[in-house]
Parts: C-alpha cells; structure tokens; sequence
C-alpha cells in the first residue's frame, strides 16, 4: 500500500512535488466531505428555535460537531501543504494565502463553540427545571446569530479571498494548473466577495439562491482544483524542481 501510493501512474516512483498535489488534493476534497453534511447534521440547531428546549435531534448535531473539526484542520493543513511549492512564485501572497487559512479555521472553531454551547445548554434543560423558557430561547437565538456571524466572516469572506483570489492568483501565475482553470478562482473570488458584501449589508440572506448563484463559481473552482491536483498533480512550471519539470 505504502510502495503504491508512491509511484505514478506509469509505475515510476513519484517526486516530492507529485506527492505535494496528490496530498493538497485529497485535504482539499477532505473540506468538501467534511463540510457538506452540515447543511443537514445542524439544521436543527441552526434553523429551529426550539431546539435548545429539546426539539429535533441532537445525535446529527454531534456528528456535526466531529465533522466540523476535522474540516478546520483540512483547511489549515491546506495552506500549510501548499506553502512550500507556492511561495516559490510569490512568498508574500503565499503567507497571505496561508493567513487567510488559518484566519477561517479560526471563525469556524468559534461557530462550532457556539453550536456546542448551543448542545450543552439543551442537555442542561433536559436534565433540569427551568422556570424561564424565553431566557432560555433567547440564549439560544444569540448563540446561532454568533455562528452565522462566524461563517459569514470566516468561510464566506476568506473562500473568495483566499481560495478565490489569493490562490487563484498564484495558479495563474506560476502555471501549476491550466490557467483558464485558474481564472475561474479568480472570477468565483470576486463573486464570492461580492456576494458576502451584500449579505453584511442586509442585501439578501446568506443561504438564499441569489447567494448560491454567486458563490457557485468558487465552488467549481475549488473542486475542479482538488480533483486536477489527485489525478494530474502539477503542470510543468518554473517553480517546480528540475527533476518534476
């Protein structure tokens, strides 16, 4: 298993730089799998007022609550991964890239502490007797606004910033992936900013279709990104090592 995953597909050994897309590749189609079901595990949590009074099921919200954590650590390790191979191309925007990583893992980390907190309060409720519900209810509301808050700081503003314009650029530049591939990150960035924007100032609601529609192109940018990056690895580029180009 450990010899097969080292060589390519011809049966040759694989280089550093093969190894370095292939793992960048499989951690960003990690954050797709990790991320994904919570539009259903904390639907609950997030959508019914009541949950904290012990509506709904808090079984998927704990599996939730797993899932989130292992995709803050796919979105860090992301940058982490790429930094060494990018910043051949521009160390600069590669730490900015690698600072908006970490800058997201960081607001999902807080989303999830609300949503636990959220969790913790319910089984408090169940095992209790609480005379003031509203109390209850309102602290409950407080700890879901906290989490969009986090998710439209944290994944909404750094996708287009950092996996859209940041890496998009750096793609494009150093030639490591087809640059009309590239470009779509570059537009998806833009959009997914603009769309973000316009949900801060109350334009339309975050999960509403008009911000589905913006935020698409990222998200086929990214995707696209993983599934070249397992497959294909790199392109011949400058900044690889002699011995990959």
């Amino acid at each position: 298993m450990g010899m097969a995953a080292t060589r390519s597909r011809n049966g040759m050994p694989m280089s550093a730089d093969r190894k370095t897309a292939l793992v960048a590749g499989l951690v960003f189609l990690a954050t797709f799998i990790f991320s994904i079901p919570q539009l259903a595990t904390f639907h609950d949590a997030l959508k019914n007022p009541r949950f904290i009074l012990g509506a709904g099921s808090d079984t998927a919200v704990v599996i939730g609550t797993f899932l989130e954590l292992l995709n803050v650590v796919a979105n860090v390790a992301t940058a982490i991964i790429f930094f060494p191979i990018l910043k051949r191309q521009s160390e600069r925007v590669s730490l900015g890239y690698v600072a908006s990583r970490i800058f997201e893992g960081v607001m999902i980390a807080i989303g999830l502490i609300s949503v636990m907190a959220l969790l913790m309060l319910r089984w408090h409720y169940e095992s209790s007797v609480v005379t003031d519900p509203g109390a209850l209810l309102m602290s409950g509301r407080s700890l879901v606004a906290v989490h969009d808050a986090t998710f439209l700081l944290g994944p909404a503003f750094c996708a287009g910033w950092g996996n859209g314009l940041m890496l998009g650029y750096l793609m494009f530049k150093s030639g490591l992936v087809p640059r009309r591939m590239a470009m779509i990150g570059l537009v998806g960035g833009s959009l997914a900013l603009v769309t973000a924007t316009a949900v801060l100032f109350g334009a339309w609601e975050q999960s509403s279709g008009i911000g589905f529609l913006f935020t698409f192109p990222e998200i086929v940018w990214e995707f696209s990104l993983s599934v070249y990056l397992v497959f294909w690895g790199f392109r011949p580029s400058p900044i690889l090592t002699p011995a990959t180009t």
